[in-house]
């Protein structure tokens, strides 16, 4: 056996065995927290890690006792960590998809919670004594707000589109503007929806200008429905024209079609009343005359993920037998909370205090400076020794989820920027070591500074950003 080989025979018959590692007195204390499967499993990765690592002739791994459990612990500790866990979004962007959209005020919280925790209603009529249909936890909430005669929940507004065009339009025409043929998140387009669901899509007018006669010439025999998608992602402007609801309706009504307006962000109150933007509402376009409506239920409306269906009874309850309603509906959990999101609709004039997402959309620039100023000020001489300076600065937040896309909402950020080139760096390695954190704080970088917009913080949150960015400045320090 040459000199190599007796080495690498040392080497490897220092290492532990599974068994003695696992009835090491500190492999007790990680059973105890992890579990012996799980133990055991790690346990046997890493020495069969540590092992390859020998063969190969890398760098030698230190094979004490000590070195061997510091690695399992490492490993355990990583496979236990949660991947859905609190962020800080300081991204400017209230309505963030990548981050969850709408964060739910505190009444829909506690709804999930005996919802999650205890058995309760879900398709049970406690009057009769019999099975009962989920929808009915909200229908009679939906129809109260919007003036539907009937209404219909699936698991985000998507799913709301293909349903209806599924029930309604299999088979069938479907007559759309052409400046609405819209994509949505994740590359979805309409027209795509449109084919998974059966239905012919029939494009009319110009991506810019469409009038009553387009559709009028578009309808046949075959025609099921006129559709009208908000076009929430985009605005187009200049030369224009559309068709108002009401006439839309009108010549639906005419030709015995259904006309049907996926409102995509829909909002069930007003937004101009509050100082935002007007943005259209379900209440609006049924008053208008159309059949069937769809909205989500965490963008604006500040619930959970879901897409509704409201509108003409007996429509509703044909998209009701339709066998794919089951595959898309929702859960306790997230009826529960949007049964707890629609009751703070009762009451207007509270939900700027109530309801967060409005809270969040209404919070003036003076009060987002003033906290802005607060988290400067904690930071006071944290900066010394690096490359970088800190101050603040007003910027525009955005609503996000394809609400709104144009408006700006007047907002205030702490700004971190490189004092020269050794600071430009330490921007970009802040802003990545602010990403993994134990609350990740996620901002943005422009023109190499790392913009904090505060909108979106609470107060109670204000001390876990300063000590998230300390932390990320003395990890910079350490690296000089």
């Amino acid at each position: 056996m040459d000199a190599g080989n007796k080495i690498l025979e040392n080497r490897m018959a220092k290492l532990p065995s599974v068994d003695y590692v696992l009835k090491h007195r500190t492999a007790l204390v990680l059973q105890k927290e992890y579990g012996l499967s799980e133990l055991t499993k790690v346990t046997r990765s890493i020495l069969l890690e540590v092992r390859q690592s020998m063969i190969n002739d890398q760098e030698a791994l230190i094979c004490d006792d000590a070195s061997i459990f510091g690695l399992i612990q490492q490993r355990l500790e990583a496979r236990a960590e949660k991947k859905v866990k609190a962020v800080l979004n300081l991204t400017g962007t209230v309505l963030h998809t990548n981050l969850g959209r709408a964060v739910l005020p505190q009444e829909a919280v506690d709804a999930l919670r005996v919802a999650a925790s205890e058995a309760c209603i879900l398709e049970y009529d406690v009057g009769a004594g019999k099975r009962g249909d989920r929808d009915e936890l909200v229908e009679k909430l939906l129809c109260e707000l919007t003036g539907a005669e009937a209404a219909t929940v699936v698991n985000n507004n998507a799913a709301a589109v293909f349903l209806l065009l599924h029930a309604l339009s299999a088979k069938k025409e479907t007559i759309i503007s052409r400046g609405e043929l819209v994509e949505i998140g994740g590359s979805f387009r309409i027209p795509d929806i449109m084919l998974r669901a059966g239905a012919k899509l029939v494009e009319v007018g110009t991506t810019n200008r469409t009038h009553s006669k387009d559709f009028i010439e578009a309808i046949t025999p075959k025609t099921a429905m006129i559709m009208k998608v908000h076009t929430s992602n985009y605005v187009v402007e200049g030369f224009t024209a559309h068709v108002e609801d009401d006439e839309l309706a009108k010549i639906a009504n005419d030709h015995a079609i259904a006309y049907v307006v996926d409102l995509g962000s829909g909002s069930l109150v007003d937004m101009t009343r509050y100082g935002l933007p007007k943005e259209p509402t379900p209440m609006e376009a049924l008053s208008s005359g159309a059949h069937l409506i769809t909205f989500s239920g965490d963008k604006l409306l500040g619930g959970p993920q879901c897409g509704m269906i409201v509108g003409k009874k007996e429509l509703i309850a044909k998209i009701k037998k339709n066998p794919i309603k089951r595959m898309l509906r929702v859960s306790k959990l997230t009826l529960a909370a949007l049964e707890a999101v629609l009751h703070l609709y009762r009451d207007p004039e509270s939900l700027p205090e109530k309801l967060t997402v409005l809270k969040q959309l209404t919070r003036p620039r003076e009060d987002i400076l003033l906290q802005v100023n607060r988290v400067i000020e904690g930071l006071k001489n944290c900066f010394e020794d690096t490359s970088l300076s800190i101050h603040s600065q007003d910027v525009m937040s955005q609503i996000g989820s394809g609400s709104l896309p144009v408006e700006r909402l007047p907002s205030s950020a702490i700004v971190v920027q490189g004092e020269n080139k050794v600071g430009e760096k330490q921007v970009l390695q802040l802003e990545k070591f602010l990403r993994k954190v134990s609350i990740p704080v996620i901002g943005r970088v422009n023109d190499k500074h790392l913009i904090l917009d505060l909108r979106c913080l609470r107060t109670d949150q204000e001390e876990i950003l300063i000590q998230m960015i300390r932390f990320g400045l003395q990890n910079l320090i350490t690296k000089k």
